[in-house]
């Protein structure tokens, strides 16, 4: 049998009733499922109170935890699921609304999508027939293509399944819940930014963006979006989306913002996110946060959406209001950071600044030369590690920097010392704790006398005995041990020149010791050089 094309699945044909299996597996008994595979594959609450108004939607899969995961008390009563990226059928609706309406009848949410209109119209007229009551809302909440008659529903539909859910779970009659959930729809608006496209499970990927690019109104669907441009900042980016939200609103309501993962953004990237919108003067009005969170995804899209809804009571009531439904992301009052002090005992020493020509001029050269390697140190690492050697070198270094002129430059031992202060405190990894290491244990051995060649070495054998690697183990030390041996004998040339021969020997080396490039099968290893040791080679080349 073929395997799939890097996606965990069985087969495509399986995809979305064993998506469902597992859905239901994971709520622990909340959930259960229509016995109609694989033709009728409709999530419902396995208890609910049949005289209350039952909200139902649904629509392709693909768009997790929308809509299956969303059903629960106070959101959905039951969610039918299509094929990827297809409207369920209306046989399938209607097995929906069979399932779950009672005397007080059912609200529909449709996003507006040529296919759900249809097969969930036809369910619904159907429905009424048979003497159901049944109300429609249909969704039309994106911004992206301002002349577009008919308006894609996209994640603004979760505003109206909280607000339908909360009106429904209260007991309201049908003509409210639905007149609620329509004033919701009617002001609720999105648009959506993507650098990739999504990939059907057990196909080929496929792009049209190039690398840089980004695509602003794409849709859920990976469909084209009204704009391709080169991805700015984040700051840029929220600036441009709210630019474009904010005349699309009616008032100058409060509002509520539904921040969405499209599928494959990491969460330090939809936290600076949101940290950019908020600050725009369009998030300025945002009362209520909802996310970031993947609540109505494209697969694994590479981006993010942003949905306003303008607040009044009734609304802000509902949205406020917790549901017991794991996915959904409770929404939360927007206020101002919180900083607190640092706690005491972390000052450390004080430092009298002082001057000394040629030291700051070989403490500026090192810096400048760490920043400018910042890519090439982050790329060589990248091979054999996380990526991120340049990174830890350059941040150090720019913290130095900053502080150049508050510095002891004239007195050696109080130097090394605050630059063991200062890296300390800017480079995170091991490279940062050990560069720390290494110059508090030469500020120590200067304050006893020793002369800067000895005091170096005094800082290489604490290194050595924290960091428990040895010549010969593929890290920094291949590089920092033979230019200090070379400055024992006060040649600053020949011990830049052994700290690079140090740095090119790791290339050969089989094995490393420590760090990530010691999880690492030798082949990956061969010919690449460690980059924490090329670091080295450099700092010391910025001497001479």
């Amino acid at each position: 049998m073929a395997q799939p094309l890097g996606h965990f699945i069985e087969a495509r044909d399986s995809l979305v009733t064993d998506a469902i299996d597992g859905l239901l597996a994971a709520r622990g008994g909340a959930l259960a499922r229509l016995d109609g595979y694989p033709d009728i594959r409709v999530v419902v609450r396995a208890e609910r109170d049949p005289n209350k108004v039952a909200i139902i939607s649904g629509g392709g899969s693909g768009h997790e935890p929308t809509h299956a995961g969303f059903v629960g008390e106070g959101l959905l009563d039951a969610a039918v699921c299509g094929d990827v990226f297809a409207s369920p059928s209306a046989d399938a609706v209607l097995a929906g609304i069979f399932a779950v309406s009672g005397p007080a009848g059912c609200l529909v949410v449709v996003k507006n999508y040529a296919g759900d209109r249809l097969n969930f119209g036809l369910a619904a007229e159907r429905a009424r027939g048979l003497g159901i009551a049944v109300e429609t809302v249909l969704v039309a909440d994106d911004i992206a293509l301002p002349e577009a008659k008919q308006p894609r529903g996209i994640a603004g539909t979760l505003f109206v399944h909280k607000v339908a859910g909360h009106a429904a779970a209260a007991g309201l009659p049908l003509a409210e819940v639905a007149e609620r959930a329509r004033k919701a729809a009617s002001v609720a608006r999105s648009l959506g930014i993507a650098v990739s496209t999504a990939t059907i499970p057990g196909s080929h990927r496929a792009e049209r963006m190039a690398e840089g690019q980004a695509e602003l109104g794409l849709g859920i669907h990976g469909e084209p979006g009204v704009e391709r441009l080169a991805l700015p900042q984040a700051s840029e980016l929220a600036r441009i989306m709210a630019e474009r939200l904010a005349p699309t609103l009616p008032g100058d309501a409060p509002l509520a913002l539904f921040l969405n993962n499209l599928g494959a953004t990491t969460a330090l990237e939809m936290q600076v996110l949101t940290r950019a919108v908020l600050a725009t003067d369009l998030g300025k009005r945002v009362r209520l946060l909802l996310g970031p969170a993947p609540a109505m995804t494209a697969l694994d899209m590479h981006g993010a959406s942003l949905s306003v809804l303008p607040l009044d009571g009734t609304m802000e009531e509902a949205l406020l209001a917790l549901v017991p439904v794991p996915s959904w992301p409770a929404a939360v009052t927007v206020t101002a950071p919180v900083v607190k002090p640092l706690p005491g005992g972390l000052e450390g020493e004080r430092f009298t600044p002082s001057q000394d020509v040629l030291a700051a001029g070989r403490i500026a050269a090192v810096a400048k030369a760490l920043i400018a390697a910042e890519a090439d140190l982050n790329a060589l690492d990248a091979k054999v590690g996380d990526g991120d050697t340049g990174t830890t070198f350059a941040g150090a270094a720019r913290a130095v920097l900053a502080d150049l002129d508050r510095l002891p430059q004239a007195d050696p031992s109080a130097l090394a010392r605050a630059l063991a202060e200062r890296i300390g405190r800017a480079a995170g990894g091991s490279s940062g704790v050990l560069a720390s290491i290494f110059f508090a244990a030469a500020g120590a051995s200067l304050a006893d006398g020793a002369g800067w060649p000895e005091a170096l070495a005094e800082g290489v054998a604490r290194v050595r005995a924290y960091g428990g690697a040895n010549p010969g183990d593929r890290t920094m030390l291949d590089a920092l041990i033979p230019a200090v041996e070379a400055l024992r004998s006060g040649d600053l040339t020949g011990a830049a020149s052994a700290a690079r021969e140090g740095a090119r020997a790791t290339a050969g080396m089989s094995r490393a010791a420590t760090g990530r490039s010691s999880y690492l099968a030798a082949g990956d290893l061969q010919g690449v050089e460690d980059p924490g040791a090329a670091a080295i080679a450099i700092a010391f080349s910025a001497l001479v």
